[in-house]
């Protein structure tokens, strides 16, 4: 077996207040990320298509939440999000190139709902906080 270069998770936090999950990895970088991102990049079947096939655009994600994680193995998390969302694992090469790329992901989910027709509505968790 192949031993992987990839950094590892040494911490892993859920702030469900401001709907962000935190990792910090073991080459000391720190990603912070919007639970909002991690679900429309789910990397399940349901998200990405079956074999490469029928990928779905996630709309209105923007009030989810975690509301579990599970380790799977020593090398993925499980999310569970208040959407019922639970399948896919995020493994640590894809949650480290997610945080390095997180702008970049970020654009390319907002172009996909402006090519859709869609707006995306502000967080109503944003604005309910005095």
């Amino acid at each position: 077996m192949a031993v992987s270069n990839t950094p590892k998770p040494v911490d892993i936090t859920i702030h469900t207040q401001s709907h962000t999950l935190e990792i910090r990895f073991d080459d000391g970088r720190n990603f912070t990320y919007p639970v909002e991102l991690l679900r429309v990049y789910s990397p399940s079947a349901e998200v990405r298509g079956h074999w490469g096939q029928g990928a779905r655009l996630q709309l209105d994600k923007q009030d989810v939440n975690i509301t579990d994680i599970q380790p799977v193995g020593q090398y993925a998390i499980k999310i569970f999000f208040d959407d019922g969302h639970d399948s896919g694992l995020y493994d640590w090469a894809y949650l480290y190139d997610l945080g390095r790329k997180q702008a970049i992901y970020w654009t390319e989910y907002l172009d996909k709902l402006q090519q859709a027709g869609h707006q995306r509505q502000p967080p109503s968790w944003k604005t309910s906080e005095t």
